[in-house]
């Protein structure tokens, strides 16, 4: 799975203790981990003119479904029912959320798309505190939404509600994975969610292939944002939460959207102004300010 496929600060685990240099190793991973996700969702734009959103996305299910089946090993048949409804739930959402958020990425850009989701996990931590520092933060993080979101000829309100739901999904993807990752061991839960996915877009990207052929540019690109925004991420993510704080994870976790500018602006060409820039970094803000706290 994609990027949603690691951990976000909601979903953590405890605090584990490690060496310095363990963390620093940690942080130049994560660097690493969040460079590579938003890398692949820019190349994976690069397609779009011959794919699509669609197109991309399946392909994208396609990697994630073979690097979580080779990680997790689910055992499909020993799966009662009580494990199946939370797995293909989570496959839905799986989905959704990609399908949504690629489709916001080809309107409204990445830098804006990649913030907008950023609200689910951000929500779901919120929500579940009674602070005033949180009121504010959640009041601040809604600031930056209505900047984002304000109205003017070139608004492109569609795109900005496909992020929207994106974000729903990200934080439904968050519920589940607590509910499956209690049901099912290991990693077997998500791997089954991602082969489950994979299989109800196999049909989508044979239709897809079919009315536009895919070039061997375009195959290759969408396959690369499939490697770089799920295998890469997912992998290095394994290893990080072993080397650094849940504090330290989740504060990093608040870089992407502004990763997500930056590498937006360098291979798409897809430049911010002031109130969009403005609209990120109250959003980032609001989540490592919310987040420093909440372990202090």
């Amino acid at each position: 799975m994609r990027r949603a496929l690691g951990h976000p600060a909601a979903t953590a685990p405890p605090v584990v203790h490690t060496p310095a240099p363990g963390r620093t190793a940690g942080v130049a991973a994560m660097f690493g981990s969040g460079l590579s996700n938003q890398t692949g969702a820019a190349i994976g734009a690069l397609a779009f003119p011959v794919l699509g959103p669609l197109g991309v996305v399946a392909v994208r299910q396609y990697v994630a479904a073979l690097v979580l089946v080779a990680v997790g090993r689910p055992r499909l048949r020993d799966f009662t029912r009580r494990q199946w409804w939370p797995v293909l739930l989570l496959a839905g959402v799986f989905g959704t959320m990609n399908l949504t958020l690629y489709s916001a990425i080809d309107r409204i850009g990445l830098g804006l798309a990649v913030t907008l989701e950023f609200l689910g996990p951000l929500g779901i931590a919120l929500a579940a505190s009674r602070r005033r520092l949180d009121a504010a933060c959640a009041a601040l993080a809604g600031t930056g939404v209505v900047v984002l979101m304000r109205p003017q000829p070139s608004t492109d309100y569609l795109g900005m509600g496909l992020g929207m739901v994106a974000a729903c999904c990200w934080a439904s993807y968050i519920l589940l994975n607590r509910i499956v990752g209690r049901r099912i061991p290991g990693a077997q839960g998500s791997a089954a969610a991602a082969c489950v996915s994979a299989l109800t877009f196999l049909p989508i990207g044979i239709v897809v292939a079919v009315r536009h052929p895919p070039t061997a540019g375009a195959l290759l690109c969408a396959v690369a944002a499939g490697v770089l925004s799920s295998a890469v991420p997912y992998l290095v993510d394994l290893l990080t939460l072993r080397k650094v704080p849940a504090q330290t994870f989740g504060l990093f976790m608040s870089v992407n959207p502004v990763l997500a500018a930056v590498v937006g602006w360098v291979v798409l060409g897809q430049s911010l102004g002031v109130p969009e820039w403005a609209g990120i970094a109250a959003v980032v803000a609001a989540n490592a300010v919310s987040i420093a706290s909440t372990h202090r």
